[in-house]
């Protein structure tokens, strides 16, 4: 057994170990609750990994991205994410994939060598297409509602998004999602109101995007382990 995952052998054993190891999971988008689940998932022992993303690092990023160094601004996120990873585990498999995802660009991304979809992006086009195209591929998936504007980590939770209440994008998601006859969808959402700024564009800050994306890696892992595969 690799020693690096010796702690976690402790709670899911060496079948558990290897089960995630046999397994690929694609996160799309790499911001602060994006890059905290692709790290927590590899850290967890996942083998293969996708990463989804166009941006560069920015020094805005500074503040909750777990790749942001004053080293990596100016880095396409995809890379400085692999790096990190390969840092953490030199074997884990890396796909990259620097594009935005929406309609035009979504065939570039083969889903169905995936495990597990994970859905940390922020716009809803591009969620929705991810969704419905996994939903026709039966892939699970778990979406991240909104976590900007949030001062309370503890008010996160893993629900199925019918059973969602305040978050506005979450509101936005149940109308479209029921639209296209999507029913069901677990979801990452903040039954906490949003603080109010004076900016049209929404703040965040190190201590929620973060435990988001450790809640999703949790999910994904919980639901690898129980499964038949």
């Amino acid at each position: 057994m690799d020693e690096r995952f010796s702690r976690s052998a402790r709670v899911i054993g060496e079948d558990g170990l290897q089960k995630l190891n046999n397994c690929s999971v694609i996160v799309f988008g790499l911001g602060g609750v994006g890059g905290a689940a692709a790290e927590s998932l590899v850290r967890a022992g996942v083998g293969t990994i996708g990463i989804v993303d166009k941006d560069v690092v920015d020094v805005t990023n500074l503040n909750r991205q777990l790749m942001a160094t004053e080293c990596t601004i100016g880095l396409p996120k995809t890379q400085a994410t692999a790096d990190r990873l390969l840092s953490i585990n030199p074997t884990v498999k890396i796909n990259r994939y620097d594009l935005f995802y929406l309609p035009e660009t979504a065939d570039q991304i083969d889903l169905s060598q995936y495990d597990f979809i994970v859905d940390c992006i922020d716009n809803v086009t591009a969620k929705l297409e991810l969704i419905s195209r996994a939903s026709e591929l039966n892939i699970p998936v778990i979406s991240s509602m909104g976590t900007g504007n949030k001062l309370h980590p503890e008010l996160l939770e893993i629900a199925d998004i019918k059973k969602t209440s305040v978050c506005p994008l979450a509101r936005v998601m149940r109308r479209e999602l029921r639209n296209r006859g999507i029913n069901k969808l677990t979801v990452v959402y903040s039954k906490e109101e949003p603080v109010k700024t004076h900016t049209s564009e929404p703040g965040s800050m190190s201590f929620v995007p973060p435990v988001a994306g450790y809640l999703m890696t949790s999910y994904v892992v919980r639901t690898i382990l129980d499964s038949e595969v």
